[in-house]
C-alpha cells in the first residue's frame, strides 16, 4: 500500500483578523502554534495563514522551514499542535482525506481523496489493521472475528487429521475452488491460489496444492472461457499482485458439493 505525500496540494487559503504571525525570514513555511492542519506561509516577509485539506496535517519536520507539505494525519507528528478543523465526511470517509477501515468488513479499507472513496480489499486470509494501517493475518487483528475472514471454519483438533504434518494442514474452501485454509497450531488462515489455478485436495487428509483447473474434478470450468495462459503472463496480473488491491476473481464454478467434506467446514446455504 502506497503512502501519498501531498506537496503544496489541495490547500485552502485563509486569514483571520484575530491571529498574527511575524515571519522569522523572508520566505518559508512555519507550523501553527496550536493547529496541526494550519501553517504560515511567508513570502517577502508577509505571512499568510493556510489550511491543509480536511484529513491532512502540516508536516513540520523540515528544520529549515522550506518545505510546504501536507500529509495524512496518521503520518504527521503533531506534538502539542492538537487542534484540527472540524471533520467533513462523505460515504466511507470520516474526513475528506485519509485511509479508513470499513465499518462492516474487516478485510476492506478505503482510500479517501477529496471525499472520493476508493475501495481496497486485503488478500485472502488478511485483514486491515487500524493501528498499523496495513493488511495483516486476520487472527492478529483484534477487530476481526474468525467467522468474518474464515467463513466460520474451525481447524480440526490436534491429532484429528491423519495426513497433517505436525500442527500444519490444508483444507479446501467449501464453496470456492480457488480458496483454501491453512491450519497452523489451531489457527485458520484463508489463502487463495494464484489466478489460473484452483485448490486440489490431496490424497492424504489435510493436504493439497494449487493445480490447473483441468486436473481438479468438478473445478474444470472455474475460469470459464478465459485464456489462462494469457492471464498468467499478463503484466496487468503482475500489477494487481503488487498493488495490494485485490480485485474480484472471475465468477467461475464453485467447488462441487461432492468434494470430500472437511471437519467443521459445513457448506453454507
Amino acid at each position: 500500500m502506497r503512502t501519498y505525500y501531498v506537496i503544496a496540494a489541495i490547500l485552502i487559503a485563509g486569514t483571520t483578523a484575530q491571529e498574527s504571525f511575524k515571519c522569522p525570514d523572508d520566505f518559508g513555511f512555519y507550523p501553527h502554534h496550536i493547529s496541526c492542519d494550519k501553517y504560515w506561509k511567508c513570502d517577502n516577509n508577509v505571512a499568510e495563514l493556510k489550511t491543509c485539506g480536511n484529513g491532512l496535517a502540516f508536516d513540520a519536520s523540515d528544520s529549515k522551514f522550506l518545505t510546504e507539505n501536507c500529509d495524512y494525519l496518521h503520518n504527521v507528528d503533531c506534538g502539542e499542535r492538537t487542534q484540527l478543523e472540524s471533520a467533513i465526511s462523505t460515504p466511507h470517509c470520516p474526513r475528506l482525506y485519509g485511509i479508513f477501515p470499513d465499518d462492516k468488513k474487516c478485510d476492506v479499507f478505503w482510500n479517501c481523496w477529496n471525499g472520493e472513496a476508493s475501495r481496497y480489499q486485503c488478500s485472502p486470509g488478511l485483514a486491515y489493521d487500524r493501528e498499523a494501517r496495513v493488511c495483516m493475518w486476520a487472527d492478529q487483528v483484534p477487530e476481526c472475528k474468525n467467522e468474518e475472514v474464515a467463513g466460520g471454519f474451525t481447524c480440526p483438533a490436534a491429532g484429528e487429521v491423519s495426513g497433517a504434518s505436525g500442527s500444519f494442514s490444508r483444507h479446501a474452501h467449501p464453496e470456492d475452488c480457488r480458496k483454501y485454509y491453512i491450519c497452523l497450531e489451531g489457527i485458520a488462515r484463508e489463502y487463495g491460489c494464484p489466478i489460473g489455478t484452483v485448490f486440489k485436495i490431496g490424497d492424504a487428509d489435510g493436504s493439497g496444492a494449487c493445480e490447473d483447473p483441468e486436473d481438479v474434478p468438478g473445478c474444470e470450468d472455474y475460469y470459464g472461457d478465459l485464456d489462462l495462459k494469457s492471464i498468467r503472463k499478463s503484466e496487468l496480473l503482475a500489477g494487481i499482485q503488487n498493488s495490494g488491491e485485490t480485485r474480484k476473481p472471475p465468477q467461475g464454478k464453485p467447488r462441487p458439493s461432492s468434494a470430500p467434506a472437511r471437519p467443521n467446514a459445513p457448506l453454507q446455504e
